[in-house]
C-alpha cells in the first residue's frame, strides 16, 4: 500500500545549518528505503510565503497568496512510500529527522482507476 508522509513544522524550528543536515539525513532514509524498494518520493517544499491557493467558487478561480490555513505548523515536505501496512509507515515516519521537532502525519493513498502510471 502507499502512504504519503506529510511533514509539518515551524518553519522557525531550524536554522540554515540544521535544515542542511535535515536534508541530508533525509536523503540517507530514502536510500535505505530505495534499497528495500519502498521509495517512491520526497521532496521539501519551498517556504509558506511562496504558496498559492485556488478555490473554484460559481465557475470561477479565486487565488491567494499563502496557504489555506493559517496554522503553527506549515507543510514542509513529503515522503511518498510503499509499505506492508501502517505499522511499517509509522516506522518510516519515524526515521525522518522532521518527527523530532515536528509532526509526519501519515495517510494511505486512495488507488483510483484510471489515473495515469508515474
Amino acid at each position: 500500500m502507499k502512504y504519503l508522509l506529510l511533514i509539518y513544522m515551524d518553519e522557525q524550528a531550524m536554522d540554515e545549518q540544521e535544515y542542511q543536515a535535515c536534508y541530508v539525513e533525509s536523503a540517507g532514509v530514502a536510500q535505505q528505503l530505495a534499497e528495500k524498494g519502498q521509495y517512491l518520493s520526497a521532496n521539501p517544499l519551498h517556504p509558506v510565503a511562496t504558496a498559492t491557493s485556488v478555490q473554484v467558487r460559481e465557475g470561477r478561480p479565486n487565488v491567494t497568496d499563502g496557504p489555506f490555513a493559517e496554522t503553527r505548523e506549515q507543510l514542509g515536505g513529503y515522503f511518498l512510500i510503499d509499505a506492508p501496512d501502517l505499522n511499517e509507515a509509522i516506522e518510516v515516519a519515524s526515521q525522518l529527522p522532521p518527527a523530532k521537532k515536528g509532526t509526519v502525519e501519515i495517510r494511505p493513498v486512495l488507488e483510483v482507476p484510471g489515473l495515469p502510471e508515474v
